[in-house]
């Protein structure tokens, strides 16, 4: 409920000054995308059932170990961090 006796006024939300029309759409060559059982990668198949490659993607990992010293009053904290790539 207004207390003001001003009539309400809408505004333009902030965000709408950032909007852009969506760029063009590109056609994908594959269809649909199922799981290899065996292998549990994605295989990609186009509209005619065929398999179609998507190019080689590796795998990563890594670990991020926190170190903490003088945790009873300022705490000086580290960490150490490695990674491993398979291409």
């Amino acid at each position: 409920m207004t207390t003001s006796a001003e009539p309400l006024t809408s505004a333009r939300p902030w965000g709408a000054g950032r909007l852009a029309p969506y760029p063009a759409t590109v056609r994908r060559p594959h269809a649909t995308v199922t799981i290899d059982p065996e292998t549990q990668a994605g295989v990609y198949r186009d509209r005619f059932g065929h398999v179609v490659e998507m190019g080689k993607h590796g795998t990563s990992s890594a670990t991020e170990t926190s170190t903490t010293t003088n945790s009873d009053s300022a705490p000086d904290q580290g960490h150490d961090q490695d990674s491993q790539q398979d291409e």
